[in-house]
């Protein structure tokens, strides 16, 4: 799964990057945007305002919380620590990238809701991938591990069109958002779950624990 994952995301970052590189894109992007901006609907609004508020950080936040809690709960310190850096690094990554580059947005009159910062990454797109990766590798061993697979892919894909519909974003900027997401997630599940000095880590903190309450 984690090598399935951080191929999807090196094919979508490289698309991305090879479009912006190699050719003008932004008459396409112009294209997308003003092809769903005249297609838009009273229902379709209300989902993508409904998604916009869903994936912003905000949300992202409470739910990274939670599911530390949860894991904390259930003594997974390693989930622990998988979970706040897949979340704290695509934060980090996409705002750093959004000041870097400082790629303009689509223009105002194409806007259905409020936007924050530069245009590229799409920040949505890429939590939105790092959370349907990071749940699609927890739980790669449950037995309801299809269904979660398509509700992450599903989830990740209908936020980064939705950025596109709202005509707060480039398609480009979203590839990109899921190409960081699923990369980045994908390369931190091997370090930590796979990486000998991680496995060695966790070992000798465990046999320390195990050590102090023998001799207690």
């Amino acid at each position: 799964m984690p090598h399935l994952l951080l191929c999807i995301g090196c094919f979508f970052l490289g698309v991305s990057v090879f479009g912006l590189v190699c050719f003008d894109t932004s008459t396409l992007d112009l294209l997308c945007v003003q092809a769903l901006f005249e297609h838009r609907s009273l229902t379709l609004n209300h989902v993508t305002i409904i998604l916009s508020l869903l994936g912003g950080m905000p949300f992202l936040l409470f739910l990274t919380t939670f599911l530390c809690l949860y894991q904390t709960w259930i003594k997974n310190y390693k989930n622990v620590i998988f979970i706040t850096l897949s979340m704290g690094g695509s934060i980090v990554i996409g705002w750093l990238l959004k000041w870097s580059i400082n790629r303009p947005r689509p223009l105002e009159f194409y806007h259905l809701v409020k936007s924050y910062g530069a245009s590229f990454p799409s920040a949505h797109s890429l939590y939105a991938a790092t959370l349907a990766s990071l749940m699609m590798l927890l739980l790669q061993q449950h037995k309801n591990r299809l269904s979660v697979i398509l509700v992450s892919t599903l989830w990740f894909i209908f936020m980064g069109i939705s950025r596109v519909y709202a005509g707060v974003h480039f398609p480009t900027d979203v590839l990109t958002g899921w190409g960081i997401g699923l990369i980045w997630t994908s390369l931190l599940w091997f370090w930590l779950y796979q990486s000998n000095f991680s496995n060695n880590l966790f070992l000798d903190k465990k046999s320390k624990l195990r050590w102090n309450n023998d001799v207690g």
